[in-house]
């Protein structure tokens, strides 16, 4: 969920009156939101930088507060207090409209088909007579980069740029071009540079160089030109300084490039509707004319208000209550959805504005219902079917071996999911195409670019990172790994393993050996070759020569056991003889 920082004296302002912590706290749980954290910038630099770094920060108390991923309105101040005091019945839903210029010249971008080998979208629109505070500013900023990071997907697929539109002059071209063939003063610097040298400049930069992927390999890259050749921005990487606003901007001209139309409409409906507030005429957006290369003209902000029938019973049924069709409406009116009991008397008129792009289905409806009504205050009943819980086989059987297996000696961790390619493989000796993981398509870090496909390198990592507790060390695990399985409809499948690891001044395969044993005594599978368990002598990469061996159920692998070759043990930092146990235990069930 994204998490808004909002100052607590602004808020309340905004509110028009102040509440106690708690009080606060039940707002938003009543609202679906939940406070997380109260803090101060202070606090915050203190917590993760330390106190001598946080002498000169702010003691403004910040409230930071959990919203729902999908509601892409509260990812602000403004929207946050619009919707809180809808929901309050304080003020009423606004109406958002889009209007045409005093003058009829709308603002034009023109799209050429160039873009098409990048960004091949862009909607454009304008906020006319706007008067920004030192406050609302900021927050303008900040929601353009919630926006980037929520359903601008960190800009792959919209990126948002704001310009001062009395320093440029219309129309706009949205074309692309060879990196050598784009020059101008990127926002905040004082030389103008190539493109390829923005590229290399801004790789030491912390924010920006997490989007140079997007089109660093690309043979031209999007640019957004005005009438006199001066840039704009390039998209999605950094916007110029010619056209930069400030607090002394009046007129805002806003572009979005896009690989997705729709989230770039949606994005732009979102930051239009929710500043212009602070327009000479609050709540109007200036239309803007896109001109795309086929010839096809659209006029934005679309602004899409629509309506949608749903039954009252429908509403009761699914949320467990028991209202009047006028109860429910207002309701649903609370959380910004005007609605008006239909002709029937019995169905619901529910207008969505553009600012609930999250309402898709009717099921959206009675959500937003039942949070009206407050969860704690449904009324528990009985479910009129009646079922017998059973503990899932798998993972009762999971629960007797990790106490049986602490009884034996050994101390259980728990290990992340997701672990980086080397873990599983170069560290072991294998190549990564060989392991079958699952890869993450858009990894936050190296430590998390895939799902683990053996347990192993999590347990190792856990003793290199507690080399100072005395030895031995005996860990198991008993959790899911994940492989590719192009026979499940969702191209995975997970596996049930255990693995156990002993690591001391020497390797003490005869100590993982036992385990072994006991683990199928505990299973009463007998040792034998035909209707048992045996182990067979085996090569693996990750186990020094000679010193690793297959097990067998009749004439079924479902693991190994052995002494990990040292250059395993050195590559996860370790100094010391380890012996490791790695089974599915899936076949026993």
């Amino acid at each position: 969920m994204p998490t808004v920082s909002v100052k607590r004296d602004l808020l309340f302002r905004a509110l028009g009156r102040a509440y106690t912590e708690e009080e606060f706290d039940e707002l938003c749980f009543e609202f679906g939101l939940e406070l997380d954290e109260i803090t101060s910038e202070k606090d915050i630099i203190s917590k993760e930088q330390g106190d001598g770094k946080a002498g000169s920060a702010s003691d403004v108390i910040l409230f930071k507060i959990d919203v729902p991923a999908n509601r892409y309105d509260l990812l602000c101040l403004e929207g946050l207090v619009r919707g809180l005091q809808v929901f309050k019945e304080r003020i009423e839903a606004p109406r958002y409209k889009r209007i045409l210029p005093e003058n009829g010249e709308v603002q034009r971008l023109i799209i050429t088909e160039e873009t098409a080998l990048v960004r091949p979208y862009a909607v454009a629109a304008v906020l006319r007579n706007i008067k920004l505070t030192q406050e609302s500013y900021e927050s303008f900023i900040e929601l353009q980069e919630k926006l980037h990071q929520n359903i601008c997907r960190r800009r792959t697929l919209v990126a948002i740029g704001t310009h001062d539109l009395d320093t440029i002059a219309g129309p706009f071209t949205y074309t692309a071009r060879p990196p050598s063939d784009i020059k101008f003063k990127p926002l905040n610097q004082s030389v103008e540079l190539t493109a390829k040298e923005m590229m290399d400049f801004y790789r030491a930069d912390s924010h920006l160089k997490h989007y140079l992927h997007i089109i660093e390999n690309k043979p031209v890259y999007p640019v957004i030109y005005d009438s006199n050749g001066v840039v704009l921005s390039m998209p999605p990487i950094i916007n110029g300084d010619h056209s930069k606003i400030s607090l002394n901007t009046r007129n805002v001209f806003i572009e979005c490039t896009a690989t997705d139309l729709t989230k770039a409409k949606i994005a732009l409906d979102i930051l239009v509707t929710m500043f212009s507030e602070y327009c000479e005429k609050p709540f109007t957006v200036e239309a803007a004319e896109v001109i795309y290369p086929n010839g096809k003209t659209c006029i934005l902000p679309e602004l899409p208000y629509r309506k949608e029938l749903v039954s009252t019973d429908v509403i009761n049924k699914h949320v467990g209550i028991c209202e009047t069709p006028a109860s429910v409406a207002r309701l649903l009116t609370r959380m910004y959805l005007k609605t008006q009991v239909a002709e029937d008397g019995q169905h619901l008129e529910i207008e969505i504005p553009p600012t609930r792009a999250d309402i898709i289905h009717a099921c959206d409806i009675v959500e937003d219902a039942a949070i009206a009504y407050g969860f704690n205050n449904i009324e528990m009943t009985i479910p009129k079917t009646y079922t017998i819980a059973n503990q899932f086989p798998l993972n009762k059987l999971t629960e007797l071996l990790r106490q049986d297996l602490a009884a034996a000696g050994f101390t259980e961790a728990l290990t992340f999911a997701l672990c980086s390619e080397e873990d599983i493989a170069s560290k072991l000796c294998v190549d990564i195409s060989v392991t079958k993981a699952v890869h993450i398509a858009n990894p936050k870090t190296a430590e998390f670019q895939v799902a683990r496909t053996t347990l192993l390198p999590g347990l190792l990592k856990t003793i290199a990172a507690n080399k100072k507790m005395p030895l031995p060390m005996k860990l198991f695990e008993i959790s899911d790994i994940v492989v590719k399985d192009s026979t499940k409809d969702v191209g995975a499948r997970n596996y049930r393993h255990l693995c156990a690891v002993y690591y001391n001044k020497n390797p003490g395969f005869e100590v993982i050996h036992g385990l072994l044993d006991r683990i199928m005594q505990l299973l009463n599978v007998q040792p034998g070759k035909e209707n048992g368990y045996s182990i067979k002598a085996a090569g693996d990469a990750a186990f020094f020569p000679g010193r690793c061996a297959e097990i067998f159920a009749g004439s079924k692998s479902f693991g190994k056991l052995g002494v990990l070759h040292p250059d395993v043990i050195t590559k996860f930092d370790l100094t010391m003889p380890c012996s490791a146990l790695e089974i599915t235990i899936e076949p026993f069930l």
